[in-house]
């Protein structure tokens, strides 16, 4: 996200009533069609009644229970994924790593590929699931192959408990006397390559948390937990419905809102807010902030280029932004 190029690679504030048969004779006697004549009409003014009543016949009251279920059940679907972010699988012998030595998640299992080249990370993981009593299953390469999701799991998969998001309110805190919120907030980023290589910056520079779309970017899926390499263990992560609304909130929390922008005139450098607490505003692959979100943020910057290229990959201008911020932050 460079000025000069992609905005988007640009780092940058019916009711069931019934009817009455007709009574029909077929050999019965007069007396008998008269009855279940009567009865009929009985019955049919008895409906009509229940209906001027406004009472539910069977039917409906089936129906609302049908409906009353469904409901309960889309409502429990709803909190249950509001609540996960995924990350229940990790991949890759750092990320499992530091998903073992964090310790912050349940872990259920670590699976290994069975003859594969001794090394000091896999002793690592080895030592580190053994310590938390944690079954470690060495399994042939076919059988992991089905299990994996990422290219390259280099032989380690693991499966803990799904990762929970925190409350935004709680990432606009203060972090401690020293450190003030730093937040990044990322919109609309789909690939899940760069999901993970912006988390893993982020977390590097001492960002204090992650905000990103819950309609609009990827859950944390075994690919980002690989690319994050462990930061998604260290990192707060809060889900927003939108992001222009999450800005607004940031707002009323104190914290200003520093967009990239690759049309935006003045550069990371220039930037005065590093002190304050402050949010860090990416936009998308493809078409960068969007106009909603550009209006929500204080500030608009951008990272000059001077090369042919157009411009840099939004997990590697991110990175730039991140540890500009902390380079102002520690007076360097």
């Amino acid at each position: 996200m460079a000025k000069g190029g992609e905005r988007g690679t640009t780092p940058v504030r019916r009711s069931a009533g019934g009817t009455a048969k007709g009574s029909q004779t077929r050999g019965g006697t007069a007396t008998g069609s008269a009855t279940r004549s009567k009865s009929a009409n009985a019955k049919s003014k008895s409906r009509s009644k229940s209906k001027a009543a406004g009472k539910p016949s069977s039917a409906q009251k089936s129906s609302n229970r049908t409906g009353a279920a469904r409901s309960s059940k889309t409502t429990h679907r709803a909190k249950r994924q509001a609540g996960n972010i995924g990350g229940d699988q990790v991949e890759g012998r750092q990320a499992v790593r530091e998903l073992l030595l964090a310790g912050k998640r349940d872990v259920r299992e670590v699976f290994l590929v069975a003859g594969q080249d001794p090394a000091p990370i896999l002793h690592d993981i080895i030592d580190l699931a053994d310590e938390a009593k944690i079954p470690i299953r060495q399994v042939s390469r076919s059988r992991f192959e089905t299990m994996s999701r990422t290219e390259a799991p280099q032989g380690v998969v693991a499966l803990a408990a799904p990762l929970r998001p925190v409350p935004l309110e709680e990432l606009a805190q203060v972090q401690g006397a020293a450190s003030k919120p730093f937040i990044v907030v990322v919109d609309s980023v789909v690939d899940p390559h760069n999901l993970g290589a912006l988390m893993r910056s982020a977390e590097a520079a001492g960002v204090t948390g992650f905000v990103f779309s819950r309609h609009r970017s990827p859950r944390i899926s075994p690919t980002v937990t690989k690319v994050a390499a462990g930061a998604v263990e260290h990192l707060p992560i809060a889900q927003a419905n939108g992001i222009a609304g999450a800005l607004r909130d940031l707002t009323k929390l104190g914290v200003w809102n520093i967009g990239l922008d690759a049309a935006a005139d003045a550069p990371v450098w220039s930037m005065n807010l590093a002190d304050e607490p402050l949010a860090l505003v990416l936009g998308s692959e493809e078409k960068g902030l969007s106009r909603l979100v550009r209006e929500s943020c204080d500030l608009l910057v951008s990272i000059p280029i001077s090369g042919v290229t157009p411009s840099l990959n939004v997990s590697a201008a991110g990175a730039i932004a991140c540890f500009e911020v902390k380079r102002q932050r520690e007076g360097l």
